[in-house]
């Protein structure tokens, strides 16, 4: 597991700002946190090339794009050895409707969460990623019926430093 980056209370307003609208002027985040336009432009690159921002993207709605299907796999495997889950870690990893993948504990090994336009792609990427694959014991199909609550948003006023 990594370590935290060292971030400090400016690192994280500017960070919430960001996560909130990563289009907002550096002088409006500036004004926002009291520092200098360059010190928070130090800081934002400072913050990309340590990894701590990972990406400036817009997400999109599925169901407008036309990806109406979000849907959770449970994958079940007969081995977790490197070895043997190496060819499925590839094909979840260069699998755009792939949405995220986690190894977790529990019953199942992975966690997949997965947009798809219909039920029959749903089924052309169950077969890509486990037809042929005799690690794969078996995996669990769960489709949302409504979406509650998505966003990517970490909560930083947890993360704040001690004062």
């Amino acid at each position: 597991m990594a370590t935290p980056a060292a971030l400090d209370r400016f690192d994280l307003a500017i960070l919430d700002i960001l996560q909130s609208d990563n289009t907002t002027p550096q002088r409006v985040i500036a004004q926002a946190v009291n520092l200098s336009a360059p010190a928070v432009q130090r800081r934002i690159q400072r913050l990309k090339d340590s990894g701590v921002i990972r990406a400036n993207v817009a997400v999109l709605d599925p169901v407008k794009v036309g990806l109406p299907l979000t849907i959770m796999l449970e994958v079940h495997l007969e081995n977790e050895r490197p070895d043997r889950t190496a060819p499925l870690r590839a094909r979840i990893a260069a699998e755009d409707a792939v949405q995220q993948c986690y190894s977790v504990t529990g019953e199942a090994d992975y966690l997949l969460v997965v947009t798809v336009a219909s039920m029959s792609d749903y089924e052309a990427l169950t077969q890509r990623l486990f037809e042929g694959d005799d690690n794969v014991r078996r995996f669990r199909t769960s489709v949302a019926l409504a979406c509650l609550k998505t966003g990517l948003s970490l909560p930083l006023d947890k993360a704040m430093p001690p004062a």
